[in-house]
């Protein structure tokens, strides 16, 4: 480059120039930077302050649980969807204000928290646990239409199908239609060998109760041996002679 054959002087006025013409342009950019790191560093200082926080009250919500605490919990988990929405912190404690709810027989003020987490939450599982169990207060409600349409919204539910297959049998077994119940029970009982955190004895027990009758027998044909369905039908042995 041609600055490489100037003497130590020209050099010097050369640099000079160039601070007084970019040299504004750098310092703000300097400032620009370290601003950044700085509104950064106390940003994710404010984050961190605010997950202990949050966390720490999710315990105490949490204990107030254990201890049947139910006035305590409310408001601890009211609170915590107050002052920390969108984090998963406020999720779980709307779903526990709604199992608090169900607890106490008051389903109707379950179904506000339970939609909220459906229809907001970042977490793809968590707004399918909301869906499952917004879906067991519509059937507890006498709204088994409604239960099977909300689940019917999720067209994939994943790792959950069999969970949804069971909800719909409840939701058919509500409606008094033992032969579809059946079905979906059984497509529970299919997925994964009863999915995941399915209990395949109690899915089991549930189409026992149904009550359904075995498939009818073939009728006997005289002269023809019953086998089992598809095979060929055996000739009876020809009778003893004496």
């Amino acid at each position: 480059m041609a600055e490489d054959y100037l003497t130590d002087d020209e050099q010097l006025e050369h640099v000079k120039r160039l601070a007084a013409e970019y040299g504004p342009w750098t310092i703000g950019a300097v400032v620009l930077g370290l601003a950044f790191v700085t509104g950064y560093r106390y940003y994710q200082g404010h984050q961190d302050q605010r997950a202990l926080a949050a966390g720490a009250q999710f315990e105490g919500m949490a204990l107030a649980v254990q201890r049947n605490d139910q006035a305590a919990a409310r408001q601890i988990a009211g609170g915590l969807v107050k002052d920390f929405p969108g984090t998963p912190y406020a999720d779980q404690a709307q779903l526990a204000l709604a199992g608090l709810y169900v607890d106490q027989g008051e389903d109707a003020n379950a179904i506000a928290p339970l939609t909220a987490v459906m229809e907001h939450s970042k977490d793809t599982e968590l707004r399918r646990v909301a869906r499952l169990r917004l879906a067991r207060v519509l059937i507890d409600q006498g709204k088994a239409d409604d239960a099977l349409n909300l689940l019917s919204a999720d067209a994939n539910p994943g790792p959950f199908a069999a969970r949804y297959h069971d909800v719909r049998g409840d939701a058919y077994f509500a409606k008094k239609d033992p032969q579809k119940a059946a079905e979906e029970y059984k497509a529970a009982l299919a997925e994964g060998n009863g999915g995941e955190g399915m209990d395949a004895a109690l899915l089991t027990l549930k189409i026992a109760d149904l009550g359904l009758a075995p498939a009818p027998a073939t009728a006997a044909v005289p002269g023809v041996i019953a086998t089992p369905s598809g095979a060929p039908p055996a000739a009876a042995p020809p009778k003893a002679t004496h």
